[in-house]
């Protein structure tokens, strides 16, 4: 391990690899040559606050320490929609974009100036905040040093010489220790490419060859790929999964056990605090603190903590609500800034969502406040277990949202229970693994292509939706006057979006065999979906049923694209 400042400067080997493009090897002497290439350029250039809207790891690596070794002040933000930029555009002077990297390295090798790092350099990342509009995090660098040798501590010789496979952005902070700070420092190599599709990651996996592989990920990637083919295939087998962003659902951590002998690590944190604790829920599902971490539980029950990462020596109070068990580990309880007022009762939003956990038919819960109403209520997007599909195929979701509210109401008020309820696969994680409450609320309404989903369940065969008709759909104008009618074709893109969206492989449409229309459907009509995937004859079945009816058939024919 070397420390960051020095990553430039460091003795190290020409030839340590830094980056694994394809079956390529970037190594250090490249990295640093790239580096200081960019740095030279930047130099000479008035600005001094850059943003690094950079989606290559590489070159996103290379351009940061470059900043740091000119003297400018880099800033991370969390994505580069042209919107979210100009909201940050007094953040900074000058975006760097993949766009400009050829640019920025054409300088000849007598330009190259050498410059130390220092320590203490800023570095600015974003969060949404607990508003949604962007928040500043300053951190140093010496903060980020002094994370990357705890995960060395605690993680490195599990790691090994693997190369470091990820599913999450470097744009945040949880990829950015994991995928690019932490190899650096360590001397091992990073992925070049993000692995968000299964089929991907599991080329990269082979790629890797017998130096072995670990996969950074978060809880909404995890938990989807024990669902798809050649997950229990996987070889060589990564030597580890890291987790974090949110809690990994107990069913989907113990399928990763069952296959692979080990749950995934997660790490809980944030983006102020960096790493707090680490848990494997086949070993417990409570959290232990990080090497060099103290915690403890303050009077409000919040979880407090004092941690280099901190970058100060003072105990930090956190909003997360904790109980620690006689072992020193803890349990989190849910946040203390989320308590609502209904029907004037106080109620916690994390209490539900805890609770509402504690029923076999829930895998996870989130629970949000929804606007726009006579007054105010909540509702509730419950990802099911196995259990729970079975249920909400069986008995239907209105008389599963009976069974959830008569779990809720032994502990809570009536008055304050989820009126409304969606029920998922998965719940709305983004890149970052996080669960934005705008994510939630988006639940309840109609999507942008006009579908509004109320339910999703598994079968062993087969996806099965309950879909609402908004009345308002734009589809009726004039589709006919006097009798509105939902067109076909507004059916088989709703079948095929969805197919899309949640049948593994399912990209590029050949052809659309077997089209059947039995029954005009009407707005607000109630649809119930299913589509059953036969992977070998790459189709995928659909079929519209409304009251009990056949309503719409057909057969989608597919090609996979690699």
């Amino acid at each position: 391990m070397i420390a960051l400042h020095d990553v430039l400067w460091a003795k190290r080997d020409a030839g340590t690899p830094v980056c694994r493009d394809g079956a390529d090897m970037l190594d250090f002497a490249g990295f640093r040559a790239r580096a200081l290439a960019i740095a030279a350029c930047l130099s000479e250039q008035p600005a001094r606050r850059y943003a690094l809207c950079i989606d290559d790891p590489f070159d996103f690596a290379c351009a940061l320490f470059a900043l740091f070794a000119c003297g400018k002040e880099p800033m991370i933000p969390a994505h580069a929609a042209p919107g979210y930029l100009a909201d940050l555009s007094n953040a900074y002077d000058v975006a760097l974009t993949d766009a400009d990297m050829p640019s920025l390295v054409s300088l000849p090798a007598s330009a190259r100036m050498p410059a130390l790092i220092d320590p203490h350099a800023p570095l600015t990342l974003y969060t949404s905040g607990s508003s949604g509009t962007p928040k500043p995090i300053r951190k140093t660098l010496a903060q980020f040093n002094a994370e990357v040798h705890t995960l060395e501590k605690q993680w490195g010789e599990l790691v090994g010489d693997a190369t470091v496979l990820g599913s999450v952005p470097h744009h945040h902070i949880y990829g950015l220790l994991f995928r690019v700070f932490w190899p650096l420092a360590a001397g091992r190599a990073f992925d070049r490419a993000i692995s968000i599709e299964p089929q991907h990651l599991q080329a990269r996996i082979a790629q890797c060859g017998q130096g072995g592989s670990v996969v950074v990920s978060t809880p909404a990637q995890l938990s989807r790929w024990p669902e798809l083919d050649g997950f229990a295939s996987l070889s060589p087998v990564p030597r580890v999964f890291f987790s974090s962003g949110g809690p990994l659902a107990a069913e989907a951590a113990s399928k990763y056990a069952e296959v692979f002998g080990a749950a995934p690590v997660e790490i809980y944190g944030s983006t102020e605090t960096g790493g707090i604790a680490w848990r494997q829920q086949d070993k417990t599902d409570a959290w232990q603190a990080l090497t060099g971490i103290e915690v403890h539980r303050g009077d409000d029950g919040a979880l407090n903590l004092r941690s280099p990462h901190l970058g100060h020596d003072d105990w930090h109070r956190t909003d997360d609500t904790v109980a620690f068990d006689p072992d020193g580990r803890f349990r989190l309880q849910g946040r203390l800034d989320r308590v609502i007022k209904l029907a004037g009762k106080r109620v916690s939003l994390p209490e539900l969502e805890a609770r509402l956990a504690l029923h076999p038919y829930v895998g996870q819960a989130a629970v949000v406040s929804l606007e726009g109403m006579s007054r105010e209520r909540v509702g509730a997007v419950v990802a099911l277990t196995e259990a729970g599909s079975e249920a909400l195929l069986e008995r239907g979701r209105v008389a599963l949202a009976k069974i959830l509210r008569r779990h809720l109401a032994v502990y809570f008020d009536i008055v304050v229970l989820p009126r409304f309820w969606r029920f998922r696969f998965a719940l709305p994680f983004d890149a970052r693994g996080k669960l934005p409450a705008a994510a939630v609320a988006a639940a309840f309404d109609a999507r942008a292509d006009g579908l509004e989903v109320l339910s999703e369940a598994r079968s062993e065969k087969a996806l099965h939706y309950e879909l609402r008709v908004p009345p308002t759909l734009v589809h009726f104008a004039g589709h006919f006057p006097g009798l509105p009618i939902l067109p076909g074709v507004v059916q088989v893109d709703w079948a095929m979006r969805l197919a899309t969206d949640h049948v593994p492989g399912v990209r590029a449409l050949a052809s659309i065999d077997q089209l059947k229309f039995k029954a005009p459907v009407p707005p607000g009509a109630l649809l119930d979906l299913t589509l059953t995937h036969d992977a070998l004859r790459q189709r995928v079945q659909f079929a519209y049923r409304l009251s009990g009816r056949d309503c719409a058939s057909g057969v989608f024919v597919y090609r996979v694209i690699a």
